[in-house]
């Protein structure tokens, strides 16, 4: 599962970042990297944008992005 398909509310895991992606050190830099917990809080309409909570922080990605880093989901 990626990201970008994780439904709102769900709790997942960050398992894998697709490696030479256009965000992969973007992604690091804000704390996306594998064994990161997080939390989707909404998709924006029309799959634009999507937003997550990691820890304490909230922030925003664009859907594109989100399909290149793949969750465990926990039930």
């Amino acid at each position: 599962m990626t990201l970008a398909d994780l439904p709102i509310g769900a709790t997942a895991k960050i398992v894998k970042i697709i490696p030479h992606s256009r965000g992969e050190k973007k992604f690091a830099d804000v704390g996306l990297v594998p064994g990161t917990e997080l939390v989707m809080e909404a998709h924006a309409p029309f799959g634009g944008l999507i937003r997550v909570k990691i820890m304490e922080t909230s922030m925003a990605l664009h859907s594109s992005d989100a399909k290149q880093i793949l969750l465990s989901h926990k039930k």
